[in-house]
């Protein structure tokens, strides 16, 4: 059933602190939608679900998914609001099936942050370990759009611009939060490709690509003029 948020009751003695978890669970629900239901009871209060009812707040939700759990005693209420919290303390992650879950999924939100990627060894965009990849141009023709994915800046910025913080902080948080762009480099290698020489050379000094004439060469992906070829193979000769 639909519940008005303003019309559920938190549970006064509530044990579980859960504060430090709403923003994590906004981001999920902004990622996915509401799909975890808040149980309360035939008063509307709430059983399970305040880190959700929080969220819903944070995300300026209206009406909420939520079951009634009006088939059961108070006492078993009480006894269900402790299990529900401890018996997923119980569980533990198997971290070769997560490494494998996680594949692909870093420009996803996942809950996991980049230091918790690199304690379960996924490769991830903020990872301090740099590789140097080769891209080679195909027949993709993406849109300038599609070449960087701003969700997780998007999400920042508009919680940045929601908090009751001076403009000051607001500019740096908003400049901060520009770092979690997450770039293709495969579609920039394509879009490059495409674009005109002025295009081009701005990318080059953002450095958003950068040019190995000398493997770009080796592997036939730059054309030389022959006058210039002739002058690198004069200087191999000579050296």
């Amino acid at each position: 059933v639909m519940r008005e948020v303003a019309d559920l009751i938190p549970y006064i003695n509530n044990p579980r602190k859960n504060d430090a978890a709403v923003d994590m669970v906004a981001s999920s629900i902004k990622n996915f939608g509401f799909k975890v239901p808040i149980v309360i009871d035939g008063k509307n209060e709430i059983v399970s679900g305040h880190t959700r009812l929080k969220a819903a707040k944070k995300l300026g939700i209206d009406k909420v998914p939520c079951i009634v759990a009006d088939d059961l005693s108070e006492q078993q209420i009480k006894a269900f609001r402790i299990a529900d919290n401890k018996v997923s303390e119980l569980s533990i992650w198997d971290d070769e099936l997560l490494k494998i879950e996680l594949e692909g999924l870093q420009d996803i939100f996942t809950g996991f942050d980049s230091d918790e990627l690199e304690d379960v060894e996924v490769e991830n965009p903020y990872t301090m370990k740099v590789q140097t990849p080769v891209y080679e141009s195909t027949d993709n023709d993406p849109r300038a759009e599609d070449l960087v994915n701003r969700t997780k800046t998007n999400y920042l910025i508009e919680v940045i611009n929601q908090a009751d913080i001076s403009f000051e902080d607001k500019e740096f948080l908003t400049l901060a939060a520009y770092r979690h762009l997450v770039f293709s480099y495969k579609d920039i290698a394509d879009y490059y490709a495409r674009a005109d020489k002025v295009v081009q050379e701005l990318m080059e000094q953002s450095a958003l690509v950068i040019i190995d004439y000398e493997n770009a060469i080796r592997n036939g992906f730059v054309s030389l003029s022959k006058t210039i070829t002739d002058m690198m193979e004069e200087e191999d000769n000579e050296g």
